[in-house]
């Protein structure tokens, strides 16, 4: 376990495009430059999506264009169709993600198509970004529960997964939308999806609605998974279910890892700082423990 775990920052996309308070595009820019500064060097920025669905990510070609100069960083934006693909090349995006669910129900309430179709949908986007040289990573939603469905069967997540791989996706992310996963279903699932796509290639994207999270991630880096999405404060939810909290929280994560001996580049203050300007903007206090338990040390030091 001593060896590197790769962190995908997701806070300031798929962490505020589900709170109800926008975020301007400076704010958003100045949030994901502390998180750089922090040593997080793979931060989502943005999605090329429409105004009316998302509105909170109005703007993202200009938060990429604002932050495109720290060039030893990787900075994808989620694009769902070949629209969003042009838009995002328009404003220079070298790193692209796509997304499907393992739940067909989850799919047409989220994106009002099915799996299939939506697949369709980014087929021509993986070719082109392809020919253009981009990067894609593929997201799949839903992979341990659906609020509509229940529980997901592992094969229905590899055979998402599946494809992503062969369309040319250069990792798979694995989403529980829900925060549904206990650690044995966590591990089986990235056991049964490494069966096609191989396990460096995959990543594990938990939310934290049962506080399952960090142990979630425990047992799949027992598997061998190194790569881990969260959001700074523990940002983030699912409009399609109620009660769903945020995605398991950096500095949870990172204080994790760091306590197991797993260095993470990532400088713990200026994380929590970033995490406590974003949480003043959406007017409300981080779901991060860690962040929480560092504030009150602070207040008690002062």
């Amino acid at each position: 376990m001593s060896d590197r775990v790769h962190i995908v920052e997701v806070g300031p996309r798929d962490g505020l495009q589900n709170e109800k308070t926008p975020i301007s595009v400076a704010d958003r820019i100045a949030f994901i430059e502390a998180l750089i500064g922090a040593g997080l060097h793979t931060v989502e920025v943005g999605a090329f999506v429409s105004p009316k669905a998302i509105p909170q990510m109005v703007g993202s070609a200009e938060v990429l264009r604002g932050v495109s100069h720290h060039a030893n960083c990787e900075l994808p934006v989620l694009v769902p169709n070949e629209k969003g693909y042009e838009a995002s090349q328009a404003a220079g995006a070298k790193l692209i993600a796509v997304f499907a669910a393992a739940s067909e129900s989850f799919s047409r309430a989220n994106i009002n198509c099915s799996i299939a179709e939506s697949i369709d949908r980014f087929k021509p986007v993986l070719a082109r970004a392809k020919a253009d040289g981009v990067r894609v990573r593929g997201y799949i939603s839903t992979v341990l529960g659906c609020p509509y469905e229940g529980e997901v069967k592992p094969q229905a997540v590899v055979d998402v997964a599946k494809v992503l791989w062969d369309l040319g996706c250069y990792e798979i992310s694995l989403g529980d939308t829900i925060g549904v996963g206990t650690p044995l279903k966590a591990r089986q699932l990235l056991r049964a999806v490494a069966g096609d796509v191989p396990m460096a290639n995959l990543a594990m994207h938990f939310h934290d609605t049962y506080g399952q999270a960090l142990a979630n991630l425990y047992a799949g880096m027992e598997e061998g998974c190194r790569v881990i999405d969260s959001a700074a404060g523990g940002l983030g939810g699912c409009p399609y279910a109620p009660g769903a909290t945020g995605n398991v929280a950096t500095e949870d994560v990172v204080y994790m890892l760091e306590g197991m001996s797993i260095a993470t580049g990532v400088d713990m203050p200026k994380l929590v700082a970033a995490t406590n300007v974003v949480s003043g903007l959406i007017g409300r206090p981080p779901v991060s423990r860690v962040a929480a338990a560092l504030n009150a040390k602070m207040r008690a030091a002062k």
